[in-house]
């Protein structure tokens, strides 16, 4: 695989994880684009439902014109599907492309498993908004996936029960304790929303909004921020809430939290775009009565939000036509006709601008068809998506969370102690696989 001269940020800072040598920068080369003298077949792996039906435009369309098949191969999602793709590579036998959320990029790249495709797919950047696209590239010129779906956060809410106790929708942090503290008067039986600590990406994506910066790199070496100023405010201020009671400790996605929110004992979830999937499910008695607006922010002035959820198109440092799968990896995520078959067959909120507003896009989910501009509210809040950065060991952080904060949730304890740990941990293993990290 030829060497490309890209900026190196990553290549030199990354060490693999298998073995703690240089990452090598790889990059497609010219023999797998414009010389192919026969058909190419490439194997897709994703977790993405409805996938076959969408690649299936491709085969039949664009693919066919260009002689490229694509095969989907499901798979399952998370941390099982980064541990089957990085064995695959170290055999040599990844497939083409693989679906890879944006947490995981740093791991794939530190591995040597996804290529820059940058000569490929560089001008598909105007197509998404700056910090979704920042999140494939990792803060280098190099580019190592599409942006495929994204989660901007926002909040939801109960328009009934909030006209029926007079309160206002926050919209900064500080508004957002009044409310809480407001309903408990009236109310002292109901609670505002609850801190859950069984899903990582929700206080990742908080952190995220409020300006962290979890890992980054210094010289040749990694720094990790978790237990940064930013991080503190938010795990402070959650901690407090929970500890005088003026929000609920208890985790989401549990019978317990879809009564609360179907009963309307909890009367609010800070969540993101996808939001109305789950509540169709969790509280089904209460549709219609929801509304979702703009994130809380620290300041007045402040626009800006955190992402929960979203992943990327990759291509492999295995395949044998790089070009050819940046290709597809590029019409999957711009092509008018794809996005809106995502949006049909998979349920995906699009990272594209431009599909935000378009096809599926055109009118509100069915469960907020009270609030006719729910995704031209959508689309404006997801161009404010912060920039995010993700080091090679999220899946230490997110499990030192749900260890960590789950405990101090639970007990009411100090959550800048939970926060301490999660930094700890997430540095010891960082050395532990040979990373250098800068203190």
């Amino acid at each position: 695989m030829p060497n490309t001269k890209r900026t190196r940020l990553v290549a030199s800072t990354i060490a693999v994880a298998l073995g703690a040598t240089a990452l090598a920068a790889c990059g497609s080369s010219d023999s797998d684009s414009e010389a192919e003298s026969g058909p190419v077949s490439l194997t897709y792996w994703t977790w993405t439902p409805g996938m076959d039906k969408v690649v299936d435009l491709w085969n039949k369309g664009p693919g066919k014109k260009d002689r490229i098949t694509v095969t989907v191969k499901k798979q399952a999602s998370g941390d099982t599907l980064v541990t089957k793709i990085l064995t695959a590579h170290k055999a040599g036998q990844a497939p083409d492309l693989v679906q890879a959320e944006y947490q995981a990029l740093p791991t794939l790249v530190s591995n040597d498993a996804v290529a820059d495709i940058a000569g490929e797919v560089g001008d598909a950047k105007d197509k998404f908004a700056d910090g979704v696209w920042q999140q494939t590239t990792l803060g280098t010129d190099a580019v190592y996936a599409v942006p495929q779906d994204i989660g901007p956060m926002m909040f939801y809410y109960r328009e009934d029960l909030f006209k029926q106790y007079g309160l206002k929708v926050p919209a900064t942090w500080e508004e957002f304790a009044e409310t809480a503290r407001a309903l408990k008067k009236k109310a002292p039986d109901k609670d505002l929303t609850t801190f859950s600590a069984n899903d990582s990406g929700l206080f990742a994506g908080l952190a995220q909004q409020a300006g962290a910066k979890w890992w980054t790199t210094s010289g040749e070496k990694w720094k990790v921020g978790i237990d940064d100023a930013a991080s503190q405010k938010v795990a402070k201020f959650w901690g407090d809430l929970v500890k005088e009671g003026a929000v609920d400790n208890q985790p989401m996605y549990t019978p317990a939290w879809n009564k609360a929110l179907n009963t309307g004992k909890q009367i609010a979830w800070v969540s993101a775009v996808w939001a109305p999937g789950t509540l169709t499910t969790a509280a089904p008695d209460t549709k219609g009565k929801w509304a979702m607006a703009p994130l809380p922010q620290w300041s007045d002035s402040a626009n800006v939000t955190g992402s929960w959820g979203g992943s990327s198109t990759a291509v492999t440092t295995d395949s044998d036509h790089k070009a050819a799968a940046a290709k597809f990896a590029a019409w999957l995520n711009t092509d008018g006709d794809a996005l809106n078959a995502l949006a049909k067959e998979s349920g995906i909120y699009p990272a594209s601008t431009s599909a935000q507003l378009s096809g599926a896009f055109t009118t509100p989910p069915d469960y907020f068809s009270n609030q006719v501009d729910f995704y031209k509210t959508a689309a404006e809040i997801a161009e404010t998506t912060a920039p995010s950065a993700w080091g090679p060991n999220v899946n230490v952080a997110y499990t030192t969370f749900k260890d960590a904060f789950g405990e101090a949730a639970k007990n009411k304890s100090d959550f800048a102690a939970a926060l301490k740990t999660m930094q700890d941990d997430t540095v010891a293993d960082l050395k532990k696989q040979g990373f250098e990290v800068s203190e």
